[in-house]
C-alpha cells in the first residue's frame, strides 16, 4: 500500500498526530514542499475534528480532491475527423514507447489510429516508432532523418482525414525544456496542424518519468508555457517512482494525468484512476 499504509501503521492508536512525520512522508512521496505545507496546514486547521487514527484518511481524501475527476481520452468526434494528440517530453522518459502503448490501447478498444513520426532529430526515434507501429499494427507517416517535423504532422493529419482515422498521435523530438528554439518549433507544429482543422491539436500531452520527482513538475511547467498542455502520461511507476509529482502538477498547473505506464510491455499501460493511484502508489 506504500506511503499511506506505512502512515496508518505508525499513527494508529498513537493518540497525537505527529505532524513532522506526516510532513516528511508527503515530501518523501514527491508531493513537494509547497503542496505538502498546504496540506498539513489545512489538516492542522481541523484540530478537534481529526485525530491520529483519521488523519491519514482525511489526507488521502484531500489528495483525491486535488486530482479531481478522471478523464483518459476524449470521445470520438461526431464529425468523423481525427482527434489529434500531440505528445511532447524530454529525452529518456519513455515517450515513444508510451505513444505505442497509447496506440495499442486505442486500437484494442476498437478505434482506428495513425502515428506521425515527427521526432526527426534522431534517426533512431523514427526507426523505433516504425517498429512499434508494425508491432501494434497501425499506419505511420514519417520522413527522413532531419526532415521537417511540421510537414510530417501536416501530411499525417491530411492522410488521417482522408482515411477516416479516428485518432492521430504525433510524436515530437525529445526536447530539453530549456531550449527555447525547440519549444518554438513545437508551437510551429501546433500551428501547422491547425491549418486543416482549426480545432486541432485537440490534446497536448507530456510524458514524464515518475523517478525524476520534482524535475517532472519543472519539465511540465516549461512545456505548458509553450503548448498549454491538457494531459500527462507518467512512466516508470513500477520502479522507485512514487508519483507524488502528479499531484503537484495537477495542483500547481491544473493538468490531469491521463495514463500510467508500469512496465516495458505494451500492455503495461492503464487509464489513470486517482483513487486507485492514491491507495496503491502514494
Amino acid at each position: 500500500m506504500g506511503l499511506f499504509s506505512n502512515l496508518i501503521d505508525r499513527f494508529k492508536g498513537s493518540g497525537d498526530i505527529d505532524w513532522d512525520d506526516l510532513e516528511e512522508s508527503l515530501i518523501a512521496g514527491d508531493l513537494g514542499i509547497r503542496l505538502t505545507t498546504e496540506i498539513v496546514d489545512d489538516l492542522q486547521g481541523r484540530k478537534g475534528k481529526i485525530d491520529a487514527d483519521s488523519v491519514v484518511e482525511v489526507c488521502r481524501e484531500h489528495i483525491c480532491e486535488i486530482l479531481g475527476e478522471d478523464v483518459a481520452v476524449p470521445p470520438k468526434r461526431p464529425d468523423g475527423k481525427p482527434t489529434v494528440i500531440l505528445v511532447a517530453g524530454v529525452n529518456g522518459v519513455g515517450k515513444t514507447t508510451s505513444i505505442a502503448k497509447l496506440a495499442s490501447y486505442l486500437k484494442n478498444r476498437g478505434d482506428s489510429v495513425m502515428l506521425a513520426a515527427a521526432d526527426t532529430f534522431r534517426a533512431a526515434a523514427i526507426e523505433q516508432l516504425s517498429i512499434w507501429a508494425e508491432r501494434v499494427d497501425v499506419p505511420i507517416v514519417k520522413t527522413q532523418y532531419q526532415g521537417d517535423p511540421s510537414a510530417v504532422c501536416f501530411d499525417a493529419h491530411k492522410s488521417a482525414i482522408n482515411s477516416g482515422i479516428e485518432y492521430l498521435i504525433c510524436d515530437t523530438a525529445g526536447r530539453l525544456h530549456t531550449r527555447h528554439n525547440l519549444m518554438e518549433e513545437l508551437k510551429k507544429i501546433e500551428r501547422t496542424i491547425a491549418k486543416q482543422d482549426d480545432t486541432a491539436p485537440h490534446e497536448k500531452w507530456i510524458v514524464v518519468d515518475a523517478t525524476t520527482g520534482s524535475n517532472a513538475v519543472i519539465q511540465t511547467k516549461e512545456f505548458h508555457a509553450a503548448l498549454d498542455l491538457s494531459g500527462v502520461i507518467v512512466t516508470k511507476l513500477d520502479g522507485s517512482g512514487k508519483g507524488g509529482s502528479l499531484v503537484a502538477i495537477k495542483h500547481d498547473l491544473g493538468i490531469p494525468t491521463r495514463f500510467i505506464g508500469t512496465g516495458e510491455k505494451v500492455e503495461d499501460f492503464t487509464e489513470f484512476n486517482s483513487r486507485e493511484f492514491v491507495e496503491s502508489i502514494l
